[in-house]
């Protein structure tokens, strides 16, 4: 019989405090992973000395500025069907007052711009509109990547354009641990895109960096076992990979969707806003998929100078959010000048996004008491 809540609550609270009285940092990179964590309130029944760190889980926050700037030019200026998922819609740009900062604000121009569910329906509006280009914003990670390969193998209409912006996960996490101050001592890796690449993508946060890992699911009971499990290597010094989302995720994925990757996507050094360029790190149609490449099919609205490493909106603090150096309610501008219906920076835009994730959690000012911020991480 598989145990519940209450079962693994009690077996993490039997484990001991760590004897120098400093809080266990425990970083999760997934927006699914954050919303589960906030909305069941298990921040408030662990511990006081473990913290549960949002990271960089979020694919609309870290889309960098000038891909999205490159959307909203593209479907100002030129006769196309613009598609991106709704959440991209609302992320604003750094632009001068007055001006158009996010696609929403472009649609409410007269730009032709729908938001979009999943994949598929890229398709279905290119079927429906024969006549007309079509431009799929492709915003996400390796979960949003994987189908668009798979239909990009398939074949799509001639009609549809590809704007890429897919970024991979394990680099973002790599390049916090190879920083030297990562600032978290365990790791709980993503279920969704385990399910495609595989639990063993995490081996090297485990082997390379000597930190434990957990994959983990979506319900309170996968994400206690998989705090357990990183909980109890540290006290046991045993570290290793666990896979506590059996139920979907193998070893080695999804090898059918790993091929499509392979064939269609070229990985290269991309840029996330707020952080910078990362390693291999991004998805691009490889050159024999050029007929699909709305970066060569179409004019050139990219714009190099906006490339802002380390930096939001002013005031902003996502990037350290994002980075899990800052909690969402300990930004100067939270629950104050940055809300849900006007959102300063990417984090309060997205489901994912760990700030609007605290909002709709209840955590609805800056320096609310009901934060778990600590500052005295092992």
């Amino acid at each position: 019989m598989s145990k519940s809540s209450h079962d693994w609550l009690e077996l993490i609270r039997a484990l001991p405090a760590p004897t120098s009285g400093k809080s266990i940092r425990i970083m999760n990179v997934c927006g699914g992973h954050e919303r589960s964590i906030t909305s069941a309130g298990l921040r408030t029944l662990l511990p006081e000395h473990i913290e549960l760190v949002p990271g960089p889980g979020c694919p609309v926050c870290v889309c960098p500025e000038e891909d999205i700037y490159e959307a909203i030019q593209l479907a100002l200026n030129e006769s196309v069907i613009l598609v991106a998922f709704g959440d991209m819609l609302r992320v604003p740009v750094n632009v001068p007052k007055g001006e158009i900062r996010s696609l929403e604000q472009a649609r409410a121009a007269g730009a032709d711009i729908r938001p979009i569910a999943s994949p598929t329906e890229a398709v279905d509006i290119a079927q429906s509109n024969p006549d007309q280009t079509v431009v799929f914003f492709v915003a996400g990670f390796e979960t949003t990547t994987a189908p668009v390969a798979a239909m990009v193998a398939e074949g799509i209409p001639a009609n549809l354009l590809l704007l890429m912006s897919g970024r991979l996960t394990w680099p973002a996490v790599a390049m916090l641990l190879e920083s030297g101050t990562p600032g978290f001592n365990a790791l709980i890796a993503p279920g969704h895109v385990s399910t495609v690449m595989g639990s063993d993508e995490w081996q090297f946060v485990v082997k390379q960096h000597h930190i434990p890992a957990a994959v983990a699911g979506f319900i309170p009971e996968s994400l206690l076992a998989a705090f357990y499990s990183v909980l109890r290597q540290i006290d046991e010094e045993k570290l290793f990979l666990d896979n506590c989302y059996p139920e979907l995720v193998t070893a080695e994925g999804n090898l059918q969707a790993q091929r499509w990757l392979e064939q269609v996507m070229d990985i290269y050094d991309a840029n996330w806003r707020g952080i910078g360029t990362i390693p291999k790190s991004g998805y691009e149609l490889k050159p024999e998929y050029a007929a699909n490449n709305a970066r060569i099919q179409l004019p050139n609205y990219r714009d190099e100078a906006r490339k802002r490493a380390g930096k939001m909106p002013p005031g902003c603090d996502c990037a350290n959010v994002v980075l899990g150096k800052l909690y969402p309610n300990q930004c100067k501008l939270y629950g104050t000048a940055c809300i849900p219906s006007n959102p300063v920076g990417p984090c309060m835009v997205s489901d994912e996004g760990a700030c609007r994730i605290w909002w709709s959690g209840g955590i609805t000012s800056h320096g609310d008491n009901s934060s778990p911020a600590q500052d005295n991480p092992t």
